[in-house]
């Protein structure tokens, strides 16, 4: 693999996990937020993601590269690869993308980390929309290998060529779909968290029973509601929004337990309280 210079825009959960998982293959990443404190924040983070991956085995190698931190875009300029992880926002995203794409040279390659918004309709904001494709890491990524990858309709070739190469080299397996709200994996997910939702707040069964009986009956690794924790409530609400404004479906429409929860601050593991109490976590 080409040795590259990673930016990782957005210091939260997965721009933390992802900044963890360049620099832990050997590549220098630029992380960058707009708040210092989150940035300090998210050094730690980046140290504990490490530490977890090789207790796990997820990493075997020694070879971590340099992590940067900056509150300024600028900074990025010499970035031939950039992920963006900013809040699932899409004018927000647009926003930053517009920004980013302005300041890299034309061959760097754009990558998305959007859950549920079109990629194509973010590439519109870019300099070089054929640069632009989606990267849909599951979290933590350090241990989830598959990434979903979206090819926008203005996507090139040769852009997926660099993903699926950067990618590859950073030890993930790469599925490549094609371009739409929530694409393949949240299309899916967050209609049946939001589903499973709403079965726990009409009473029909505990979020417990609920997770016992995905892991149970089905073989999932975890429960739709464990797993809405571990996304982040806020985040899967922001998503069925999205899912929900630019497919026309009601069922996307965020369960009221799903809001009050939100508009309690209890997003999941990341607050310490979601569906689950997670103690030390928060």
């Amino acid at each position: 693999m080409k040795q590259r210079h990673v930016a990782v825009l957005g210091a939260g959960v997965m721009g933390s996990a992802i900044a963890a998982l360049a620099v832990g293959n050997g590549l220098p990443v630029t992380l960058v937020d707009v708040d210092r404190a989150v940035l300090d924040r998210a050094r730690g983070e980046v140290t504990r993601h490490l530490r977890l991956a090789r207790l796990m085995g997820a990493q075997t190698g020694t070879d971590v590269a340099e992590l940067r931190t900056t509150v300024d875009l600028a900074d990025v300029a010499d970035a031939d690869v950039v992920v963006e992880a900013v809040t699932e926002l899409a004018d927000v995203k647009a926003k930053v993308l517009a920004e980013v794409s302005a300041l890299v040279g034309p061959e760097a390659l754009v990558l998305t980390n959007t859950s549920a918004i079109p990629v194509d309709e973010l590439a519109g904001s870019v300099a070089h929309p054929e640069r632009t494709v989606g990267a849909h890491f599951m979290n933590p990524p350090y241990l989830i290998k598959t990434v979903e990858v979206v090819r926008g309709p203005r996507s090139s070739e040769a852009a997926l060529a660099v993903a699926r190469d950067f990618l590859t080299g950073i030890g993930r397996e790469v599925v490549v779909v094609g371009d739409g709200p929530g694409f393949v994996i949240n299309r899916v997910l967050q209609r049946m968290i939001n589903e499973a939702a709403r079965i726990a707040d009409e009473g029909l069964a505990t979020p417990e029973e609920i997770d016992l009986l995905f892991t149970g009956c089905l073989g999932h690794r975890t429960g739709p509601l464990a797993t809405a924790d571990l996304i982040g409530l806020d985040n899967v609400v922001d998503s069925l929004r999205v899912l929900r404004d630019r497919t026309g479906d009601q069922g996307y429409e965020p369960s009221a337990l799903l809001l009050a929860k939100v508009a309690d601050g209890d997003f999941g593991r990341k607050t310490g309280r979601g569906f689950y109490e997670h103690r030390g976590t928060k």
